[in-house]
């Protein structure tokens, strides 16, 4: 499809979705109890070819996925950590830089949720179902911030990428949750040391690669698999040993899912932005997204009777 038209269809639908007063119709993947993100840092489409992330190339197979998925502008981290969880961008949730608090901004929020900043899948998940077990592990100290602090039954900083991994998967083991997001920060480390595309920028892609391993053994070993959905994705990639420019390499990210109601081995074809995440979270859960999210649930990812259910 034609860019501008791409982008002209999706304004039109966003805009019939608001003046419905909603998003999305509801809905729910039958049998799904459990949905765990796993976010890699500076992890773009860049950083995979054939030879590299068996595990994640694993879950494509048996999943649906696209390396064309893309963040938001600019492409640094706070704001693209922010609109994966947010279902919005920086024009509606006004984090726009690396810079930005909770209580230090250029840009106000369009709405202001519970938890006093702009509503997340970790907020709207506690309003709606106060039971619900929501843990949060991040490397990137930074993370924390971007969340309302009282939603999540534990949301901790762990610093370095392996004991990230070992501390989410003894909480999974713990506490089962309902919502587990996980932070590494290894492979962005490896690319503003060596460089994006590197020897040693895929070796950190592999050895976050051999951690989801981890993670999915465990969660296979819970006996949680058939009703657990994972999500992999990244916020940017990279060029050189940077990014925030206004490139394909730093703009475009890997958008993985896997598990029951999935499609499995489907390549999405459809438009996906880091704002869908979101609202996939919530459409899976069977949430009311808020009215400000703009995010949409990649229903093309879906099996077809779960995408057409309400």
């Amino acid at each position: 499809m034609n860019p501008v038209r791409q982008i002209g269809s999706r304004l039109l639908r966003t805009s019939a979705f608001f003046a419905l007063g909603i998003l999305v119709t509801q809905a729910q993947l039958p049998g799904v109890e459990h949905v765990v993100i796993v976010g890699c840092d500076g992890m773009g489409a860049v950083a995979f070819t054939k030879n590299d992330a068996p595990v994640m190339h694993r879950l494509m197979r048996e999943g649906a996925w696209t390396l064309h998925a893309r963040g938001v502008m600019p492409t640094v981290s706070s704001p693209n950590w922010a609109s994966m969880i947010m279902g919005a961008g920086p024009e509606q949730h006004g984090v726009t830089s690396n810079d930005w608090e909770p209580d230090k901004f250029d840009i106000a929020p369009t709405a202001v949720g519970s938890g006093g900043i702009f509503p997340t899948i970790f907020g709207v998940l506690r309003d709606q179902r106060p039971a619900a077990q929501i843990v949060c592990i991040h490397d990137w100290d930074g993370f924390g911030r971007l969340l309302e602090p009282k939603a999540p039954n534990v949301l901790q900083h762990v610093p370095g990428t392996p004991a990230t991994a070992t501390r989410a998967i003894a909480l999974f083991r713990e506490r089962r949750p309902t919502f587990l997001f996980i932070h590494f920060d290894a492979v962005d480390h490896a690319g503003h040391t060596f460089g994006w595309k590197t020897p040693q920028y895929f070796q950190a892609v592999n050895q976050v690669d051999a951690l989801i391993g981890r993670l999915l053994d465990t969660i296979r070993d819970t006996g949680l698999q058939e009703k657990t959905v994972v999500l992999v994705t990244g916020d940017h990639g990279g060029k050189g040993k940077k990014h925030g420019g206004n490139s394909m390499a730093e703009l475009e990210i890997p958008w993985i899912i896997v598990g029951p109601g999935v499609a499995a081995g489907h390549e999405i074809k459809s438009f996906v932005n880091t704002c869908d995440t979101a609202a996939t979270v919530a459409w899976i859960f069977g949430l009311k997204p808020p009215a400000c999210w703009i995010g949409r649930p990649v229903r093309e990812a879906l099996l077809p009777d779960a995408a057409n259910s309400h």
